[in-house]
């Protein structure tokens, strides 16, 4: 009965032991030094990427001599912001001048924690005279929130161009509670 036991055992090692042993061999059986990426390390994912053969290059693409796609490569903005101001009524804002692949915009950032829905204007200025205007309406609620004027093609040099918005409240006195400007000094220099 032991005997029984044992050659039963002894087979299924065997059995066993057939897939290892072509792990080692690698796919041609030439054996895992043969520098063609088989053996036991590649079997099981384990085999060191910075050691490739020529004859079997870890990524093809590269091998052919074609670019992997990779992340896209993000335009660059420029910006050129004022101060982040806040006002006694509670509005914070922050306005910029955005540049960026040839075109120029303004944008405002804030925050409007009075207590009632307020209206923005964002003005854009740039060189020749040239003004884009747009309406934001502000919620009332204390969430940051942006307005942005539409991306112009640029003329001339970015620091031709300002932008300044005013936060008002929407009735018929429209009683002005923040300007942020692009350029504005800093709250104490002048």
């Amino acid at each position: 009965m032991n005997l029984r036991l044992i050659g039963i055992g002894a087979g299924v090692l065997i059995i066993l032991s057939l897939p290892l042993a072509g792990a080692i061999a690698g796919p041609d059986g030439a054996g895992q030094d043969d520098g063609k990426g088989g053996g036991l390390f590649s079997a099981l994912g384990l085999s060191d990427p910075s050691r490739t053969s020529p004859a079997a290059p870890a990524d093809p693409a590269r091998a052919a001599g074609r670019q992997q796609p990779g992340p896209a490569e993000q335009p660059r903005t420029d910006s050129r912001c004022g101060p982040e101001l806040s006002s006694p009524h509670g509005v914070e804002a922050q306005t910029c001048v955005l540049v960026g692949e040839g075109r120029t915009w303004g944008r405002s950032y804030y925050r409007n924690t009075s207590g009632r829905a307020l209206d923005a204007v964002l003005t854009m200025m740039g060189p020749a005279g040239r003004t884009v205007q747009i309406r934001c309406a502000v919620g009332a609620g204390d969430e940051p929130g942006l307005c942005e004027t539409p991306k112009e093609d640029s003329v001339g040099e970015p620091e031709g161009y300002s932008a300044v918005a005013e936060f008002a409240v929407p009735d018929d006195e429209g009683e002005l509670l923040l300007r942020s400007g692009s350029n504005s000094p800093a709250p104490g220099d002048g």
